[in-house]
């Protein structure tokens, strides 16, 4: 059985981070390999070794300060990490932490492969090369499942260099959308990159049901998760909970969606989370999992988009795949959108079976 490890976010305190991860290790397991995650915890000099020598933005001190305010401010929010940490213990394996590169390539020597993917692993916003497994010993095999760049702008010159170096070793490449797929042909044209669907929706729609938690609610709500601030955002949700005679239900994120509507007093657990938006009535989010999940379970669902069109650093390729995928109108789900969904499933699971096989593993 050939052991592998796998490399994507944990640490955000994002449940759609957490539940792609616990999907692409679930999958390896039905696939027969013995999976386990590394658990990459970056301690205060590794981030700010990254930050250097990455060349990202220092806006990106200011964005986690804010996140770490609104954890002090609400209790939901504090509680996160630790609900999440639970998770992991419950339903997944980890490695120890490994607090920068040298201590994953320690847990990595082990291993027969190496995996990473899949989430904005690759984003140039927060460029990081140990998401690219820079850390993997010399012919130690190496695969990318729908990594995702997020944007659909070439980053500048160096990160463009570092990510070509990065990505030549790699036995097997796939990204998440198809702007990623024409970066990377831009950036290094001899490496094929295909798109594959995001880990989410590799296990099928059963797999989820049972393990999501129905939540205690008595009427149909129309349940908002927004991961940006946007007065907007409020408005289409109240015109669409109105339209469909629904309460508004909140899973708060930032500090302006922990003043609007009624929601959990602690943080819920990512199989309530599941519950919450599986037994919506439907859903409003900007987050591409939260749609990605509304799709899943067949659930109507009002997307906002959260960056400006002509923002460099846009996200919105991740939705605008997403809904080419998925296809039809998120608001009406039509029956076709079950052989859709299936389709991404098959052709997910074979591509990550043919990489693992053609790479040995």
């Amino acid at each position: 059985m050939s052991k592998l490890g796998i490399l994507t976010f944990l640490h955000n305190e994002n449940y759609g981070s957490t539940l792609q991860a616990w999907a692409l290790q679930r999958t390896l397991q039905m696939f027969g390999r013995d999976a386990v995650h590394l658990d990459y915890r970056p301690d205060t000099r590794e981030k700010v070794h990254n930050l250097l020598a990455s060349g990202n933005s220092p806006a990106l001190l200011l964005d986690g300060i804010q996140k770490r305010l609104v954890r002090r401010q609400q209790t939901a929010a504090g509680e996160k990490g630790a609900v999440l940490n639970a998770f992991y213990t419950r339903q997944m394996r980890l490695s120890r932490p490994c607090a920068n590169t040298a201590e994953l390539a320690r847990e990595a020597e082990a291993l027969d492969g190496l995996i990473c993917g899949s989430d904005q692993i690759w984003s140039p916003v927060w460029f990081n090369p140990a998401y690219f497994l820079n850390f993997a010993k010399p012919g130690q095999a190496r695969i990318a499942y729908a990594c995702s760049l997020g944007v659909s702008a070439l980053p500048g010159a160096r990160k463009q260099h570092m990510m070509a170096d990065l990505v030549s070793p790699f036995d097997a490449v796939s990204v998440r959308e198809a702007e990623g797929q024409a970066l990377l042909k831009m950036i290094l044209p001899a490496k094929a990159a295909d798109v594959m669907p995001d880990p989410v929706f590799l296990p099928g729609r059963e797999a989820w049901l049972a393990l999501a938690q129905k939540p205690a609610a008595e009427k149909p709500y129309a349940l908002c998760y927004f991961i940006g601030e946007n007065p907007v955002y409020w408005q289409h949700a109240e015109e669409t909970a109105r339209e469909r005679g629904a309460e508004l239900r909140v899973i708060p994120v930032t500090a302006e969606s922990f003043s609007h509507g009624a929601h959990p007093e602690k943080a819920v657990s990512p199989e309530e989370w599941l519950g919450w938006f599986a037994w919506a009535d439907c859903v409003c989010t900007d987050s591409f999992h939260g749609a990605a999940f509304a799709a899943i379970f067949g659930v109507p669902c009002a997307i906002e988009r959260r960056y400006r069109e002509n923002d460099k650093a846009s996200k919105n390729s991740r939705i605008d795949q997403l809904l080419r995928e998925v296809g039809g109108d998120p608001l009406r789900p039509d029956p076709a959108q079950t052989e859709r969904l299936a389709g991404m499933r098959n052709r997910g699971l074979n591509w990550l079976s043919a990489a693992l096989n053609g790479a040995g593993l």
